[in-house]
């Protein structure tokens, strides 16, 4: 674990806004197949390292990054190609139960609520809601932000801002947890604590493994080195 030392006035920590895919669960398989499959029928390339790239991105997004410089297709074409990979995405995830939570996620939410922290998901995707149901999670998650509520992908902050509101709490007594850049990027302009999980997520404040190497205590202190010029209250 590694930690960003910074200074600044105290400020108590009330919320945790968590990414969903690759920080509280594992969905990777069930959107590579999916766009592995749209792919190999329009003749674009595709693989694990194109497929990494989509992370915290949104449909739109990943589709276009998917044909690279090749021209895209006409307007509805495109969002039909988008449907279509979705459409199979949400077929495959139906599989998803409380297998596919990663480890120590659970008892991490757990500990927050136990603390009398609220939890929140803030999630590009328009099927989180139906992902946090089916693993359980919606059990220990107080507000779903996802990308049926806002109109702005990641790094804008709009998804992690939309999830503070949804928690009644300030941004600043906020930490973001990510495993993507634009999504560490995203929580900093929200004014947050940016905690950064895995490979792809090492240029946030704090950077750790995994989920299950997080503690209330950790968070807490965090929370309080929060440098005032990123106080977003």
């Amino acid at each position: 674990m590694t930690i960003n030392k910074t200074g600044g006035e105290t400020c108590r920590l009330r919320g945790v806004v968590f990414d969903l895919d690759g920080v509280l669960v594992v969905t990777d398989r069930y959107h590579y197949q999916a766009w592995k499959e749209l792919a190999d029928d329009l003749g674009l390339p595709f693989d694990s390292k194109i497929n990494h790239q989509l992370r915290g991105v949104s449909r739109e997004e990943s589709l276009q990054r998917i044909y690279g410089s090749r021209p895209l297709p006409p307007p509805e074409e495109f969002k039909a190609q988008c449907d279509r990979k979705n459409e199979r995405y949400k077929e495959l995830i139906r599989q998803m139960d409380e297998n596919d939570v990663l480890e120590g996620a659970a008892e991490l939410l757990i500990q927050l609520r136990d603390a009398g922290v609220k939890s929140a998901v803030a999630s590009s995707s328009k099927n989180a809601r139906e992902v946090v149901e089916r693993t359980g999670l919606h059990r220990y998650i107080d507000f779903v932000a996802d990308g049926n509520s806002i109109t702005r992908a990641k790094p804008d902050p709009q998804v992690f801002l939309v999830a503070c509101e949804g928690i009644g709490c300030r941004p600043c007594e906020c930490v973001g947890v990510e495993d993507a850049e634009a999504g560490v990027e995203a929580i900093r302009r929200a004014g947050m604590v940016a905690v950064g999980v895995g490979a792809q997520a090492k240029d946030a404040d704090c950077w750790v493994q995994t989920v299950g190497d997080l503690s209330v205590d950790l968070l807490r202190r965090l929370v309080e080195r929060l440098p005032e010029n990123r106080k977003n209250c």
